[in-house]
């Protein structure tokens, strides 16, 4: 590791020692807001010095060794020293290597909540039931992490399908994971309307949004065009019986945003409200990343919606994500939700460019 790294972890080492000093006081808590900052900052520092010491307690094992087999006299001793040399050595280069992973840059949105949005593409109706295929694997995955799901707006294809279908995924860190599945997901298998037993492609959107916070996003209420109307599809009486349906229209983007799902107007308003602050989250963070070429291909594809990264190939029971060549076998357990697997080779993946290229 280079010395300036060393040199912003021990600065680390040092504030880490001030905020458990501050914590300890008995004035503290009596500030909660500065409590809880004080308690965000200690959690993520601490796997950073705590992974510091680990590695300097493998330097110091080194250290010891080579001079006990230098000074040492008896063969046994020299040889338990020299596999205690061998472990300390791949103790410092594991420690080295989660050492810059941890001191990468930090996404400020990976702690947030989720909006989902699953859009059936080409392909019809079967597009739209791979859509809800979808929808089910990404729900089973949300269950597995006990976060909650939350539909927002659905809109659905005669035969079972989703044509659409927007909804909230509620959890701690849920951004962090699911950002990689943003983009085209395609499907090859025999679709059930397909008498002549030919395989058929088809495709489905994914858009990964972070929930954002009102103070980020400010929407101009001038700049809207709100609507409401009968909600239509499954629901109770008053769902189906009243005007609760709320259509808001960005005019200044062209983004149109629906909600229904609630019986309350002003809920499900409020609701669309928050879908139509992240689009237009999204939309900036992508003005911001286009202008940031280098970076951007310095990183794993983490939203353009064009870009093909996966596809499920149901004759050979596969699932392949062609941003980093993985392949699995487990194509029923993943679209029953079991896709941590392929999350954490991209992660790996994603971490592994971005280090390559702070080395560059």
């Amino acid at each position: 590791m280079s010395d300036m790294l060393f040199d912003r972890i021990e600065d680390l080492k040092r504030s880490l020692e001030d905020i458990n000093f501050e914590l300890s006081s008995p004035d503290c808590m009596s500030d909660q807001n500065r409590y809880m900052k004080l308690m965000k900052e200690q959690s993520e520092l601490s796997p950073i010095v705590e992974k510091y010491n680990e590695y300097k307690t493998a330097c110091q094992g080194i250290e010891d060794s080579l001079k006990l087999i230098e000074e040492e006299k008896d063969e046994e001793m020299k040889e338990l020293a020299k596999e205690e040399l061998s472990e300390c050595k791949s103790a410092k280069e594991r420690c080295e290597q989660e050492l810059k992973i941890l001191m990468l840059p930090k996404d400020p949105n990976d702690e947030r909540n989720v909006f989902v949005e699953i859009r059936g593409g080409a392909g019809g109706d079967e597009a739209a039931l791979f859509a809800a295929d979808l929808f089910k694997m990404y729900s089973k995955y949300a269950e597995s992490n006990n976060w909650k799901v939350n539909i927002i707006s659905l809109n659905e294809s005669g035969i079972g399908g989703f044509k659409e279908i927007v909804f909230m995924i509620d959890g701690k860190g849920a951004y962090s994971k699911l950002k990689y599945e943003s983009g085209v997901h395609r499907v090859q298998r025999i679709p059930t309307t397909e008498s002549g037993g030919r395989i058929h492609t088809s495709t489905a959107t994914v858009a990964i949004m972070p929930e954002v916070d009102d103070v980020e996003i400010y929407v101009d209420p001038n700049d809207c065009k709100i609507d409401v109307y009968r909600a239509s599809g499954n629901g109770g009486q008053c769902v189906n019986t009243t005007d609760s349906a709320v259509r808001i229209t960005h005019i200044p983007t062209g983004i149109v945003v629906t909600c229904q799902d609630e019986k309350s107007q002003l809920k499900n308003k409020d609701k669309a409200m928050k879908v139509l602050k992240s689009r237009i989250y999204e939309m900036e963070l992508e003005k911001a990343e286009s202008e940031q070429a280098e970076k951007r291909r310095s990183q794993i594809g983490t939203g353009d919606r064009s870009e093909k990264i996966r596809t499920y190939n149901f004759p050979q029971g596969r699932v392949t994500d062609h941003r980093i060549k993985f392949t699995s076998h487990r194509l029923d357990d993943i679209l029953n939700g079991d896709i941590n697997e392929i999350i954490q080779n991209i992660i790996a993946a994603d971490q592994t460019a971005k280090l390559s290229h702070m080395a560059s």
